[in-house]
């Protein structure tokens, strides 16, 4: 799997960034929509996202739209700083999108199958065509700007 992904995915090249500081969390007025990040586990993602033991040559997304997957851990500073990013975005985009959790502390199977060294690592899935990689811990605006672009198509 680790070399169908190394191969099949583009990865994105997004400078990491530690910027959780940004005050606009509060500023939430245009959106009243109650979306929430989703925690997955290897049984999860296996229904949800891909079953990589069943088909470990190929990628087929299983889900019905795209999905934005944190690959992190409870320790991880970077990670802290981006858990509330995604959140926002969670309830920013609504049901357009998934954006689901990843804990690699966890399900470390799962994160060694896709050869997740760094955390926060970041797979966009989009519902056609093959997942793309950024690291690291993107300032809002670069994953909305990846999210239009590579998920949404915008």
């Amino acid at each position: 799997m680790k070399k169908l992904l190394l191969t099949a995915a583009c990865f994105l090249t997004f400078a990491a960034c530690a910027n959780g500081g940004n005050s606009s969390q509060k500023n939430k007025t245009e959106n009243t929509n109650t979306m929430k990040t989703i925690a997955l586990t290897k049984a999860d993602f296996l229904t949800k996202v891909a079953n990589y033991e069943k088909n470990p040559t190929e990628w087929k997304y299983l889900g019905d739209k795209p999905a934005l997957i944190d690959f992190y851990a409870s320790w991880c500073g970077p990670c802290k700083a981006l858990a509330p990013v995604l959140e926002e975005l969670a309830a920013e985009y609504g049901d357009s999108i998934y954006i689901y959790k990843v804990n690699t502390e966890e399900e470390q199977e799962l994160a060694a199958a896709f050869g997740i060294r760094s955390i926060p690592t970041l797979l966009f899935v989009p519902r056609d065509g093959k997942p793309q990689i950024a690291q690291g811990a993107l300032p809002k605006a670069s994953l909305k700007e990846a999210i239009d672009k590579v998920l949404l198509n915008k």
